[in-house]
């Protein structure tokens, strides 16, 4: 009998949403959804089998005839009343977030804001898929290109992000005539459920977003059936590589965002204090769960020492504890499992010959003594045959690798087979156009760390943080979403 069977009282029981409607749960298998600060089970998220998924697709497949041929400006003006109720659900929407993710509220907060920004984009869809008019290219005849929805869309989401990741692909396909069938993480799965019910409020059709939760069995589903045109997944690279070639066996477009190892390199000339702030905050910021966090400091030259004595204090000073209270520096991890990974990690580091500055392991949190806590933790002397180097941590570690000079720094990073995002900290301008120009990563910060793309922007990785042709979100996702084509014509006199 599992924790939630046990305490069954306390434990809410989830649902999905299928054809404008809560669904409960057929096939019999649940999961437990924690409370990472208190480390409880909360809620009980139904499992899908497929024939649960084909009854998501099935509505979905319904409600795409008449959905794709509603004009642009009737769609945009459904994102403009569903922005309208993002904005007034917005402390609800970051709640749902910090108690299932564990993430600081303000935090959370941000995500909402970032989810609320690409339905913002999304508003201005008649402009996006504005196409060309050639008059006359040969006698008689002109010439013109469409850009039309694909059909039914599917995604795929992580726990970390489990607003603005699910904006990322439900509000993009849907504004572009697609319908849509989200399997959200199923550690997270409550702020997908309430976007969906907000969806219909706003007067969304019933079927064009729904939502299924569960595992492999969901995935598996989702990715068979004959009646899906397109796969978005953020993943592992482990978890994108895979749904990226099945979809692909499969005859699906597909969209696969994987791992990151990002690393921010340090030169000699930076503002230090600037490097430290940033590094602290995007290193341990969400306990380090985030595909956008500094995992590596690359120390240049003689900077590396004083870059060590200055982050070493801060890294001890973190503050740390619940979601909800204030003026904290980070939260919990998603997992028990998930930290018991992490301390593996550190564990591995020692005893690869790292230095291990500030060790955060067995951290515990007053009055939330069974919560999910890890301390940060800092390393130093690391090298790039180390698992905590080569491999994705998810956690709040920070590896500091010392080189002599900007070449080796790019050559590093460069090496690396994930290419998610990298930073650089410098006061020069040519050091900032040199790196920004040889650098193999999808996006780039120049004195900034976390480089994320705004919404009219596009975001994703290069080499094995990537699979598939299209970034997410921006203008990428119009072209994902849709297909183009050409049309010709001619009247006789």
């Amino acid at each position: 009998m599992s924790e939630a069977e046990r305490d069954g009282a306390r434990v809410r029981e989830l649902n999905h949403f299928i054809d404008g409607q809560r669904v409960a749960g057929a096939s019999g298998f649940f999961g437990d959804v924690f409370d990472p600060t208190q480390g409880s089970v909360t809620a009980r998220v139904p499992f899908a089998n497929a024939a649960e998924v084909g009854v998501a697709i099935a509505a979905a497949r319904a409600a795409f005839p008449a959905w794709s041929e509603t004009a642009p400006l009737h769609r945009a003006r459904l994102m403009f009343k569903f922005k309208r109720l993002l904005d007034e659900h917005y402390d609800e929407l970051a709640e749902l977030i910090t108690r299932e993710n564990g993430k600081l509220f303000s935090d959370a907060k941000g995500e909402v804001l970032r989810g609320i920004e690409i339905v913002e984009f999304a508003c201005g869809i008649p402009n996006l898929l504005k196409t060309d008019f050639t008059d006359q290219v040969s006698s008689g005849i002109d010439a013109w290109n469409l850009r039309q929805p694909l059909g039914v869309a599917v995604g795929v989401t992580p726990f970390n992000f489990p607003m603005v990741v699910p904006c990322w692909m439900f509000v993009m396909a849907a504004v572009c005539g697609n319908t849509f069938v989200l399997k959200p993480s199923e550690r997270t799965p409550s702020a997908s459920i309430r976007l969906a019910e907000l969806f219909i409020e706003a007067g969304v059709p019933k079927g064009v977003f729904n939502v299924v939760h569960g595992d492999k069995v969901a995935v598996d589903a989702l990715i068979e059936h004959p009646d899906v045109a397109a796969v978005s997944v953020v993943g592992s690279t482990p978890v994108a590589e895979y749904i990226y070639s099945e979809s692909a066996k499969h005859g699906k477009r597909v969209q696969a965002l994987g791992s990151a190892k990002n690393h921010l390199v340090v030169m000699p000339d930076a503002n230090l204090d600037q490097a430290v702030d940033a590094l602290i905050a995007s290193a341990y910021g969400s306990a380090g769960e985030r595909c956008m966090a500094t995992s590596v400091a690359v120390a240049v030259g003689r900077i590396a020492d004083e870059l060590i004595e200055r982050l070493a204090p801060r890294v001890r000073s973190l503050r740390i504890g619940g979601g909800m209270e204030p003026d904290l520096d980070m939260g919990p991890l998603i997992t028990a499992a998930h930290r018991t990974k992490v301390s593996g990690y550190i564990d591995a580091g020692v005893a690869a010959g790292a230095k291990l500055v500030v060790d955060g392991r067995g951290y515990t949190v007053p009055r939330h003594e069974a919560g999910f806590f890890l301390g940060g933790s800092l390393f130093d002397d690391v090298s790039r045959d180390m698992s905590i180097y080569r491999e994705e941590i998810f956690g709040p570690v920070l590896s500091v690798v010392r080189v002599p000079d900007l070449a080796s720094a790019i050559a590093l990073v460069n090496a690396h087979e994930l290419g998610n995002c990298v930073s650089v900290f410098t006061s020069d301008g040519g050091t900032a156009r040199a790196f920004s120009r040889q650098i193999k990563a999808g996006m780039v910060g120049i004195n900034l760390p976390s480089p994320v793309p705004v919404a009219w922007h596009s975001f994703g990785g290069w080499k094995r943080s990537l699979f598939g042709d299209h970034h997410a979100y921006g203008q990428e996702s119009v072209r994902f979403y849709t297909r183009y084509k050409s049309v010709m014509q001619r009247w006789p006199n």
